[in-house]
């Protein structure tokens, strides 16, 4: 069985992180993000009017929406402006190309360099794109949540084995708590057969 988070842990959790891996932690709980449709997310997936986040190509290539909590609205919006500002510096610079899916690049040549399609949660650093060898900017790497994680577990004195996708579970057992319907978790986590979702 997955490993769930209390209210209390997720909330002694979430108060040893701050910044920007508090923000992605938080999508993490309040959105049922994976941790890779987290770094993924991009900048035109951001709906701050309906409250949504459209998760792309997530796990079996389906695209869903799922919430966005309103306490983690100002933090997403300042993320998405340090973004811009970083992103127009690359644009100064002669880079600022993110990698696009598919055969979008060629379909749209001004795209990757479009702030809308730039990453939520860039990479520190731009690197050379091993399919056309360009310098783009990529997300962030994984590892840099799941350590912020594990760290902040141990200083809340968390026991349970706590990881990114602990987060998940909980918020899917915390809505149910709530008495959210199963479907509809069902739809916010993107779960093919709610079979998954029961476990």
């Amino acid at each position: 069985l997955p490993v769930v988070l209390s209210v209390g842990e997720v909330d002694r959790l979430l108060a040893q992180l701050a910044g920007r891996d508090a923000l992605m932690a938080g999508l993490l709980y309040g959105s049922g993000l994976r941790l890779m449709e987290c770094l993924r997310l991009r900048i035109k997936d951001v709906d701050f009017a309906r409250g949504e986040l459209t998760v792309r190509e997530g796990k079996g290539g389906k695209d869903r929406r799922t919430v966005l909590p309103s306490r983690l609205r100002e933090p997403l919006q300042r993320q998405i402006e340090q973004v811009a500002l970083a992103h127009a510096e690359d644009v100064a610079s002669g880079f600022g190309e993110v990698a696009l899916p598919h055969a979008l690049a060629r379909k749209y040549p001004n795209a990757a360099t479009s702030p809308a399609w730039q990453y939520v949660f860039p990479a520190s650093r731009r690197a050379q794109d091993p399919r056309d060898g360009r310098t783009k900017r990529h997300h962030l790497d994984e590892n840099v949540l799941q350590r912020a994680i594990k760290r902040a577990a141990a200083r809340a004195g968390l026991l349970k084995p706590v990881t990114p996708h602990t987060l998940r579970h909980s918020f899917a057992t915390h809505l149910l708590e709530a008495g959210y319907d199963i479907r509809t978790i069902q739809e916010l986590l993107g779960h093919k057969d709610v079979a998954t979702t029961q476990i």
